[in-house]
């Protein structure tokens, strides 16, 4: 199993962070230890004291393939969940000031939160809509319509480099108003008004 991650996938966020808007997917992977399952607590790691989160809808591969077609690309895909991709902001800055590659930022233990996964009623390529909570406020609210990439580009695109295996999962992108977290803050995922992940803050 696979977990795939897409930068910068919505303008504004990309903006938000002072980031170039991508020309074409803007992929990084997190390891499996990264998952973060069934609502359990998320630890505040001490290498970091800056650590974001970025809500998400996230796609479940429900086929294997390569190099898939365009027009068949919607075909691999079969449900959808709401995730959490924690980012250590300070250390990533720090290594990307130096050209390093930033996957310790993204992908330590835990930096992957994840709901049960759901179907969905309608064709999952129609509009979702998602927010993240923070302590019962929104602080993020994204439409899959905004995204730069649609769940059929990032296959397309993954797949050129990568066989795509039933069960993979792909964090689609975040939307603007991603936050630092703190000790006892409560994080809450939803998509199209549904609570599907709660997360506290240790």
């Amino acid at each position: 199993m696979k977990v795939f991650c897409v930068g910068r996938n919505y303008r504004e966020h990309a903006r938000e962070l002072d980031n170039p808007v991508p020309d074409e997917p803007l992929i990084f992977c997190k390891p499996v230890t990264a998952l973060l399952l069934d609502n359990n607590d998320f630890h505040l790691p001490d290498f970091s004291n800056n650590v974001q989160y970025e809500g998400e809808i996230v796609i479940r591969i429900s086929k294997n393939g390569k190099a898939i077609a365009p027009e068949e690309a919607s075909n691999y895909y079969d449900k959808v969940a709401f995730g959490i991709d924690f980012t250590a902001r300070d250390l990533q800055t720090k290594l990307k000031e130096k050209g390093h590659p930033w996957e310790i930022a993204k992908g330590f233990d835990q930096s992957a939160a994840l709901s049960r996964f759901i179907s969905v009623n309608t064709r999952l390529q129609d509009s979702i809509l998602f927010e993240t909570h923070r302590n019962g406020k929104m602080v993020q609210s994204g439409n899959t319509d905004d995204m730069i990439f649609s769940y059929e580009d990032i296959i397309v695109y993954l797949s050129k480099f990568f066989t795509l295996n039933e069960g993979d999962m792909i964090f689609t992108g975040t939307p603007a108003g991603v936050g630092k977290v703190e000790r006892g803050d409560v994080l809450e995922g939803y998509i199209d008004g549904r609570k599907l992940l709660s997360c506290h803050i240790k």
